[in-house]
């Protein structure tokens, strides 16, 4: 799989906005189905969310694999597109999209790069999103140094005097997962009520009452420490009182702020900042553009990786018609079809 910048116009057959899960596996759909990709994607590596959220962090719901970290899901996504080639395009977002007099789409990214293409897969989940910033003085200084809104690798953390701020299902699941491996954890939450699973929440009280892990309630007011390394954090509890807590790194799990970005601009009929489509085959208002994955809406949407790949799937087979409509669309098993697996390297006709 190649990785290409260029000044000049790309022709390909399909771009795909976002590299998360749901414009992975339309590769692999619209591959088994003769159509070539370019893939743009904001992050500088494929897997959307997965990868840039929860990377380390169990995925229970994807079909017969009964457990899969984010990471281990877009490895194994790729693996299986690697045969159709796809052209990725990291670090980049997609400006603009313009309907060229010939029907192709001109879409142009903030890097400069130019593609022209027949269709375009708009997979972008909920858009760029970036995380809640806890409202502390000068707290950019700290940040990539000893202050985190994601764990990008557990080891990281390992042997650390741990602060982590939040109260919701990452401020937890992150508690307990790091706990054996720092070398102390403080959970701080400004109530003791949490928005988390609610086994999650027992299993964290059980560790604290073992004194295993420290749950303080109170609001985060300020950083302590020099050149980005944090030294302490001051907390105010609701009796008023400041609580100075020793540490040397935080992970802060406040939210994320989602916004669509520049598709908002693309021209397509939009609800709620969401792009509704139809069930059939996944199309936009405008014909020849697709929506999959969380960022398209319809009646009885479920925001599940699963559901992504079905949207994709029937994406792929409308897509044929229009990339090659000298052609009749032929629906294959790939179990059984020998074209399919000689697109795939496996079988009698892999090459």
């Amino acid at each position: 799989m190649e990785e290409t910048e260029s000044q000049s116009p790309i022709q390909t057959d399909a771009v795909i906005i976002g590299a998360g899960p749901a414009g992975l596996f339309a590769v692999f759909e619209l591959g088994i189905n003769d159509i070539k990709c370019h893939i743009i994607d904001i992050l500088d590596k494929p897997g959307g969310q997965c990868a840039e959220l929860y990377p380390e962090k169990p995925i229970y719901d994807i079909p017969a694999v009964p457990i899969c970290t984010g990471s281990e899901l877009t490895e194994r996504l790729l693996e299986q597109i690697k045969p159709f080639h796809p052209v990725f395009h990291f670090g980049q977002m997609a400006e603009s999209m313009t309907k060229l007099p010939d029907g192709k789409w001109r879409i142009a990214t903030d890097a400069g790069t130019v593609i022209e293409a027949k269709m375009v897969v708009v997979a972008a989940g909920g858009g760029s999103f970036t995380p809640k910033r806890p409202p502390i003085k000068d707290i950019e200084s700290y940040e990539g140094k000893s202050v985190f809104y994601a764990v990008r690798k557990k080891d990281q953390f390992k042997g650390k005097n741990l602060v982590i701020a939040g109260g919701g299902d990452s401020a937890l699941d992150w508690a307990l997962n790091l706990q054996p491996i720092a070398k102390h954890v403080t959970l701080v939450h400004r109530r003791n009520e949490f928005r988390a699973a609610p086994d999650s929440v027992g299993k964290m009280r059980a560790l604290v009452e073992a004194g295993k892990m420290k749950l303080i309630i109170a609001n985060f007011t300020e950083i302590k420490g020099d050149k980005g390394h944090v030294h302490s954090i001051s907390l105010i509890n609701d009796a008023k009182e400041t609580i100075e807590v020793a540490c040397d790194t935080i992970l802060a799990f406040y939210g994320l702020t989602m916004k669509l970005g520049p598709v908002a601009n693309f021209g397509l009929n939009l609800q709620d900042n969401l792009i509704p489509v139809n069930t059939a085959d996944f199309e936009t208002s405008e014909p020849t553009v697709f929506a999959i994955g969380d960022i398209n809406t319809y009646p009885g949407k479920m925001k599940l990786i699963l559901s992504a790949f079905h949207e994709a799937a029937l994406m792929a087979r409308k897509a044929f018609m229009y990339i090659h409509p000298d052609k009749r669309y032929r629906f294959q098993y790939t179990t059984s079809s020998s074209d399919i697996q000689g697109k795939l390297g496996v079988g009698k006709n892999a090459s």
